[in-house]
């Protein structure tokens, strides 16, 4: 008979862990100040990025793992559920600005310069003003640029008791007060301010940015049906995607490059604003999204089975602790840019940079994941694991199912990491 401990690992969806791990890495990358390799990140090649990966991987994890709270234990109990991680993310946020800013300081002081603090986190503020600025910082309404992930994440999750909610009524309400949402902030009418003192507004506008969550979301519990298995649909996906590739690339490192510079095409690109916002998440921006996730979903093939290899296996890994390697990156790219600022870049210093980078992520989700494990449990080999099934609306969820098939404590096992 299968213990709960195995029913758990069964019920992840390697193809889940894959990508989470995939956007940390990219997302480190992306981080690293002044890095030659952002050039070639997916951003610079469509309207879409590794953050809307990391927002709808977040969404499918978070119905996986409170979904079985609110199914086995009711409203009540999934919210309490709710806030606790809330508690989690929001202390995780406000030390992660304070080590950063810390660090910060430090290099400034080492190197003899006035540069990182002010000039590449732009956390000047904070040292001129502690008062305000951290009484902001505690409050959500100073919100450094840098940071501001984990605080969309914390309004977007408080969002979850209220969908579900809606939910035990139709589906459609939860997913149709999301497009509601989506269309205010669209239409400017929600947003939140990140400094109070300049009315800078918050750089993911959550109400925008649940769309993305919520999308995901609503796959897992089985609101949405999966998609279908379609070589039209694939073709659709491909030509927009590949579609939006010259246009994105004008701005960035084309024009700088010497090559695929084309000025008309930036213009366009420019005229698009709205449409491909990543503040508002327009609604090309959104499609771009969709069209890549659906390419994705078929390239890694029916529940995951092309997901083998040492480096698949690395990424699941990472996948697994997106919070605890969120943090880490956060600091490790400030250490790394430094670095490179002393040792200069080129081509082997930013390679080795880039790769002790996703080393450090390794280590940290290997790290995190020893801490995590019960006393005494074997060693397992990771492996791609059977999916959860994706149900229609109003079936008993995967989550449902295997928390009465173990018992209380197994909600805990599939909690997300971010």
């Amino acid at each position: 008979m299968s213990t709960g401990s195995e029913a758990a690992r069964r019920a992840r969806d390697p193809r889940l862990d894959f990508f989470r791990g995939l956007g940390m890495c990219i997302i480190l990358i992306a981080h690293i100040p002044w890095n030659p390799w952002t050039n070639w990140i997916p951003a610079r090649f469509g309207f879409s990025d590794a953050a809307d990966m990391f927002v709808f991987c977040s969404g499918m994890a978070s119905a996986i793992a409170f979904g079985a709270v609110f199914d086995r234990h009711g409203w009540w109990a999934g919210a309490r559920r709710i806030v606790h991680r809330l508690w989690q993310v929001y202390w995780a946020h406000v030390g992660v600005v304070l080590v950063v800013l810390a660090v910060a300081v430090g290099i400034d002081q080492r190197l003899g310069v006035d540069h990182y603090v002010r000039e590449e986190l732009l956390l000047q503020p904070l040292l001129d003003a502690p008062g305000p600025r951290l009484l902001g910082l505690l409050t959500l309404r100073y919100v450094p640029n840098y940071f501001d992930i984990l605080p969309m994440y914390l309004v977007i999750l408080a969002m979850t008791p209220a969908a579900m909610l809606l939910a035990r009524r139709s589906p459609l309400l939860a997913i149709g007060a999301s497009v509601a949402l989506w269309t205010g902030a669209q239409l400017g009418l929600l947003e939140l301010t990140a400094d109070a003192a300049t009315g800078r507004p918050w750089f993911f506008n959550p109400f925008a940015w649940q769309m993305v969550f919520f999308t995901g979301f609503a796959f897992a519990r089985g609101w949405l049906p999966p998609p279908p298995r379609s070589g039209a649909l694939m073709l659709a996906a491909l030509v927009a995607v590949a579609a939006s590739a010259p246009f994105s690339c004008q701005r960035e490192f084309a024009c700088y490059a010497g090559f695929g510079a084309i000025p008309a095409l930036g213009d366009a690109h420019d005229a698009l604003g709205p449409w491909i916002s990543k503040t508002q998440l327009g609604p090309l921006r959104y499609a771009h999204f969709l069209g890549t996730a659906y390419l994705a979903y078929l390239a890694v093939g029916e529940g995951g089975r092309r997901l083998s290899g040492v480096v698949a296996v690395a990424l699941q890994r990472i996948g697994r602790q997106t919070l605890a390697v969120f943090l880490t990156g956060l600091v490790a790219a400030q250490v790394l840019g430094a670095a490179l600022d002393v040792a200069g870049r080129s081509a082997m210093t930013v390679l080795a940079a880039n790769v002790a980078g996703q080393l450090i992520l390794f280590g940290a989700a290997f790290v995190v994941s020893a801490f995590k494990a019960p006393p005494g449990r074997a060693r397992t080999r990771d492996a791609p694991e059977a999916p959860p099934r994706l149900h229609p609306a109003g079936a008993p969820t995967r989550g449902a199912t295997l928390a009465d098939a173990t018992g209380a404590g197994r909600e805990r096992s599939l909690e997300p990491s971010a």
